[in-house]
């Protein structure tokens, strides 16, 4: 036993004096990578490019990525384990300062990997026990998605007072940057987010005082999209008759819109109101006749409603019947 140890630390040392002799993994990816900051701390190299403009300051991310330490084929942090990966906002959720300068560095689908020296990662420290002192790091990182929410933070900051007298085209800016945040999240199935996203945009909107018939049509103009996307994530929480409620308010301003006759056909149907959502379908279906999804669901609206209708038919019977025994 005491040999089969000697040899053990032999082989370790052996190995050691082998990897000083020949180039590490790193180092092969070094001699490939570019300098990012010119002082040797963050490079990258492109493994597939993206399109776009680069991630600005202050924007929120969908990313994939994993960090790697050398000789290590697992990764210490990943998200590759995650269905839907979260927006990450940064400067508050990127907290690693190589990662967040690489990112600022790529572009929309763009999939690259950085190497970050300990001063850009987890520094002299390191990150025990997962990271050992002094590493440097490998990270591969895909860009999904990204949304600048640097103007929203801005708008939010100010007093109501000051909102009002932000032009009302930096409203809708803003508006249209919340409400595609709730877009990200509603096709992520995050139903919860989402609603939470479009009810924001509704306040942002409700809170302009408007002077202008103009600006007032402008501000309902605006609203239309969100009470629809509001009836529609409620409709996947299962809540038809808060979706009812959107689709109405929809329908004050659009009376004639067909997406909002078929979001309050839809949430008839939930609640078993037949006759209702049967009514709403028509009246869609009289603007686009050729629609598959609205006569699909009319359809099945239609037998719903017959056998409701056969049902309590048999029920009345059944309920005569057991009076004449009596």
């Amino acid at each position: 036993m005491p040999g089969n140890g000697l040899i053990h630390k032999i082989r370790r040392f052996m190995n050691a004096e082998e990897r000083l002799r020949t180039p590490s993994p790193f180092d092969h990816l070094r001699r490939q990578m570019n300098d990012v900051l010119g002082d040797g701390g963050i490079l990258k190299e492109v493994i597939q490019s993206g399109g776009g403009p680069p991630v600005p300051h202050n924007a929120s991310v969908l990313m994939n990525y994993s960090g790697f330490l050398e000789y290590s084929d697992e990764p210490f942090e990943t998200t590759k384990n995650l269905k839907y990966p979260r927006m990450m906002k940064l400067g508050r959720d990127v907290t690693l300062a190589g990662l967040e300068l690489g990112l600022l560095t790529m572009k929309k689908g763009e999939f690259s990997r950085f190497l970050f020296e300990p001063q850009y990662a987890y520094g002299d420290m390191g990150c025990p026990p997962y990271i050992p002192a002094a590493a440097v790091v490998l990270y591969e990182v895909q860009i999904v998605d990204f949304l600048d929410s640097g103007q929203v933070d801005d708008f939010i900051a100010l007093s109501p007072v000051e909102q009002n007298e932000v032009p009302l085209s930096t409203l809708f800016e803003v508006v249209n940057t919340v409400r595609s945040f709730g877009n990200r999240c509603f096709s992520l199935s995050r139903y919860d987010n989402a609603k939470d996203r479009y009810k924001q945009a509704v306040m942002l909107l409700g809170n302009r005082e408007t002077q202008s018939d103009a600006e007032k049509e402008g501000i309902k103009t605006a609203l239309l999209p969100l009470f629809l996307n509001l009836s529609l994530t409620e409709l996947r929480l299962y809540r038809p008759h808060k979706a009812l409620k959107y689709s109405n308010k929809a329908l004050e301003i659009d009376s004639a819109n067909t997406k909002a006759l078929y979001r309050c056909g839809q949430a008839y149907m939930e609640l078993q109101e037949f006759e209702s959502a049967q009514d709403c379908l028509i009246s869609a279906q009289a603007k686009k006749p050729f629609d598959t999804d609205i006569n699909s669901l009319l359809r099945k609206v239609a037998l719903c409603y017959k056998d409701s209708l056969d049902k309590e038919k048999d029920l009345c019977a059944k309920m005569f019947r057991d009076t004449r025994k009596k």
